[in-house]
């Protein structure tokens, strides 16, 4: 909500300070996001008529001035405007005058003295225009000072309401709350009721009260709607956010900003046989007036006459009945529309309208004939007319239930000690109806507050006006354990420092992504889809974090970096088989983590190289150490599909690891492939406690095997098969070469092993271990039918 404060003063009693008005809305819960002058500061700058313009003898694009400021004589301005023309009436900044980063001298300007400077919009510092002068109004006085004959010294106030505050969206509710903030009296508009002169009207039925609460409307024949709006009315739209348009749309918006009515503006002549107030149907459509045609839901409500749709209800009307011109009679309608039946329609269209803004929150009901009232009145002063009778049909309003206060339970609350007085006191500054019931206090909520229901919130309205800042803070006391942290568990912090340690860093990804990135990388055709998206790049949930981790290394190229390394701890989303939620979404939490570029950062200690599946595997065995991980060969749409495995950790499957694919690499424009693994973080959450084991003294025995094995068998697999069969003696088995050339055949390979044998109570004989190892090839042998390389 923006709103400058001079139009708020005329609603106040009393002056107030900005900076003490942006303190007390803000403590209130009406956080004032910006408070700025409506112009910069500056000086010696009036209202001048130029009398007559000449062309300059040395410069095509100058003109020599002869201008009236105020003063006994007409001064001499050399100005290169190209609207500057006799009789108009501009800024005229005098000598000694100080403009934003400009001292006005007199000057001479190609051999012609110049007295002075014409100013455009960008010079006075009010707009980015700088096309010509700024045009001022043909009434505007002469050596008046433009600070005051603008306004210029006036301040403009940017609010940040929360939802439940909408009887704030207009410059009469937030007097009401200034009012009862700081104790000066509020002035109320003066009521109007326009003089009636004729008797036509246009026939409303509404057929869905659960639409339409109630419809207001009035005809007004005989207007000029090529009548200009008034200066006075322009300004105080611009300082709301809000540009000018036409006489009746300004008019419009105008008591839309000032009351919190949205309204609407007919053309008469436009409406055939009156309107109907109903739900859509199936098949209708509606050209708004911002152009955009859309198809009507069942559930979106409209109004429509003879001839079709004229109006989508409560949010944006139609073309065919806008104001034009030549519109000479109009139909002023205010209407309370359920805020049910308009929350979301707008978004769900991909536009928001102020009206439905403020309808899908709640907007007084018992204003509207008062609402068209003040429209008709503008209307009458500004384009003149004659007003017929206000038609006001009432069906389904809302029932303002009263609510029981409890003083004593709004002090214990509250931590305060308040007075019954006081507390009658506070409610009655916000003009809420209160009666004494016994020991309680019964409010009955106005028709503008629709987020006062319970006694709660009648207990943070007494916060508010007490003042958060006078409330003692009391430090909380109580006991506070240290919390066991189980060793054998894997806690998020852990897992994060491991990670920072091996060089990576930590990054936070929105769970909104492309539709796209969902499809490359997951093979996901049925994510889980936003009804309301923040953003059109950002309408479904993440099923993976590997999309996120591939467009921040697509950011940090951009930006010409050559290494990057993070990770991400999160939560996922996904559908079942079918994309039926499965009780409520599977939202599994996941910890992904990329490497690109470099494998280490430039130095002269090692060469350069890129960072390699193996360097990515081993920071993943380092991360879940001590436990021995093994990994299967697998295929996933985001991975190079010779170079992506499935993590194991006691024969379950935890998660993968591999390079992105080389068809995702040059979509991305990453130009080398990135490595990546994604673990589920529920199930590496277990971890083992290292227990004792004693070291043993005696000398460890070790052996070296070949088994020449078909090309097709896992190294690890045939690692778990001499696991199994190796007998208690032996410490260590690792893979330590695979050979595949001259001396074995095509189809096979050779897989060498490591045995290092101890035991901690003597030393090993070599049959011992010369069994052991026999053992273990003969397991081999069965399972693989491998053979003993000599």
């Amino acid at each position: 909500m923006q709103f400058p404060l001079s139009w708020l003063a005329e609603f106040l009693s009393g002056p107030i300070a900005a900076d003490r008005l942006a303190h007390e809305l803000t403590m209130a819960g009406l956080e004032v996001e910006a408070l700025a002058p409506v112009a910069p500061p500056f000086s010696g700058i009036v209202v001048a008529q130029v009398d007559a313009v000449e062309a300059h003898p040395g410069a095509d694009k100058l003109r020599v001035c002869r201008v009236s400021a105020g003063g006994a004589e007409a001064l001499q301005i050399v100005c290169g405007a190209p609207n500057v023309a006799p009789g108009m009436k501009v800024p005229c900044a005098l000598v000694g005058a100080r403009l934003p980063g400009l001292d006005i001298k007199a000057a001479k300007l190609r051999g012609v003295d110049s007295y002075g400077m014409l100013c455009s919009a960008r010079e006075l510092g009010l707009s980015q225009d700088h096309g010509g002068l700024l045009a001022l109004p043909a009434d505007a006085p002469v050596g008046e000072d433009i600070r005051r004959y603008l306004a210029l010294d006036d301040q403009i106030f940017t609010i940040k309401l929360t939802p439940n505050r909408a009887d704030c969206l207009g410059v009469a509710g937030i007097a009401r709350e200034v009012a009862a903030l700081t104790g000066i009296a509020l002035v109320p508009p003066r009521p109007y009721a326009a003089p009636v002169t004729h008797a036509a009207s246009v026939p409303v039925r509404i057929d869905a009260p659960d639409l339409c609460g109630r419809f207001t409307g009035r005809i007004v024949r005989g207007v000029n709607a090529r009548v200009p709006t008034p200066d006075w009315m322009v300004r105080r739209l611009e300082r709301s956010g809000q540009r000018s348009i036409s006489a009746l749309v300004d008019i419009s918006n105008y008591v839309m900003l000032e009351m919190n009515r949205p309204n609407h503006v007919f053309d008469a002549d436009k409406i055939r046989e009156g309107l109907e107030v109903r739900w859509a149907r199936p098949g209708e459509q509606l050209l708004l007036l911002n152009g955009q045609t859309i198809d009507l839901a069942p559930d979106v409500g409209v109004i429509v006459d003879a001839g079709g749709v004229e109006s989508m209800a409560g949010i944006m009307g139609g073309e065919s009945t806008s104001c034009t011109p030549d519109t000479t009679r109009v139909y002023v309608e205010a209407a309370f529309w359920w805020p049910d039946a308009i929350q979301g329609r707008a978004r769900r269209y991909s536009f928001v309208s102020e009206a439905s803004h403020r309808f899908e929150r709640g907007v007084d009901f018992e204003d509207t004939v008062a609402g068209v009232e003040r429209v008709t009145q503008l209307i009458l002063e500004i384009c003149g007319g004659e007003a017929g009778p206000i038609d006001d049909h009432v069906l389904n309003l809302p029932s303002r239930a009263p609510i029981t206060l409890r003083p004593a339970r709004a002090r214990r609350v509250l931590g305060i000690d308040l007075s019954d007085a006081d507390i009658a006191g506070l409610l009655g500054r916000l003009g809420l109806p209160v009666a004494r019931a016994d020991d309680a206090f019964v409010v009955t909520p106005p028709s503008y507050r629709f987020d006062l229901a319970l006694e709660i919130d009648l207990i943070e309205e007494l916060a508010r006006l007490y003042g958060y800042d006078n409330i003692p803070a009391a430090v909380p006391r109580a006991p506070q354990p240290m919390l066991p942290l189980p060793e054998a568990r894997r806690g998020d912090a852990r897992l994060k420092q491991i990670l920072v340690g091996r060089d990576y860093q930590e990054v936070i990804n929105y769970a909104f992504i492309e539709r796209d990135w969902e499809a490359d990388f997951c093979a996901n055709t049925t994510p889980v889809t936003l009804a309301n998206p923040i953003a059109s790049q950002m309408a479904v949930m993440r099923s993976s974090l590997i999309p996120c981790l591939v467009a921040t290394v697509a950011a940090n190229r951009k930006r010409h970096l050559e290494r990057v390394r993070v990770f991400e701890m999160g939560r996922c989303f996904k559908l079942d088989t079918n994309g039926v939620p499965v009780a409520g979404f599977d939202q599994p939490r996941r910890i992904a983590a990329l490497a690109w570029g470099s494998q280490a950062a430039e130095q002269w200690g090692e060469a350069a190289r890129k960072v390699d599946f193996f360097d990515l595997k081993g920071d993943l065995e380092a991360l879940l150490a001590p436990a021995r991980l093994s990994f299967e060969r697998t295929t996933h749409p985001a991975l190079h599909p010779g170079r992506a495995a499935s993590v194991q950790l006691d024969g379950r499957r935890i998660g993968l690891l591999g390079e992105i694919h080389p068809q995702w690499v040059q979509k991305y424009d990453l130009g080398s492939a990135p490595v990546v693994f994604e673990l589920d973080l529920d199930l590496i959450a277990a971890s083992t406690v290292p227990a004792y084991r004693e070291v043993s003294r005696f000398p460890a025995v070790r052996r070296d095997i070949a088994l020449v094995v078909a090309l097709e068998v896992p190294a690890a697999t045939l690692q778990d098969c001499l696991r199994r069969a190796a007998p208690a003696i032996v410490a260590e088995l690792e893979v330590f070469d695979q050979y595949h050339g001259a001396g074995i055949p095509q189809d096979r390979k050779s897989l060498a092993f490591r045995v290092v044998m101890q035991d901690t109570e003597r030393t090993l004989e070599d049959k011992e271990a010369d069994a052991a190892v026999a053992a273990m090839v003969r397991a081999a042998e069965q399972q693989f039918a491998a053979k003993l390389r000599v």
